[in-house]
């Protein structure tokens, strides 16, 4: 497990808001430095956390509506969700460490 799929406003209630489990969706866009110096960080927490999480890529440019309906005003945001609703929030380029410990803490 671990890999990273892409997700859709079309989409997101229903692989993301519906998911049994808790779901990490990173909001992004192609042009934002900051979002790909997060990804390689992310594919490594998703190998890792993968069998305790689902992890999803959203393109805000792509896809406005799902940004706009969690209110994500800067990227990258990444949105962990448990039963539909929003758990934790984290925003901004972080290192891996300190990223699966606050996912670690919004999972326990």
């Amino acid at each position: 497990m671990g890999a990273i799929a892409n997700v859709t406003d079309s989409e997101f209630d229903a692989q993301v808001l519906a998911s049994e489990g808790p779901v990490l969706v990173d909001f992004w866009a192609p042009w934002c430095g900051p979002c790909r110096r997060l990804a390689p960080i992310l594919e490594e927490v998703a190998n890792e956390m993968g069998d305790r999480l689902t992890v999803y890529k959203l393109n805000t440019d792509e896809n406005p509506s799902s940004a706009g309906k969690f209110g994500v005003m800067s990227i990258p945001t990444l949105i962990l969700f448990r039963g539909g609703r929003e758990v934790t929030r984290i925003v901004g380029l972080l290192p891996k460490e300190v990223l699966k410990e606050k996912l670690e803490a919004a999972l326990a």
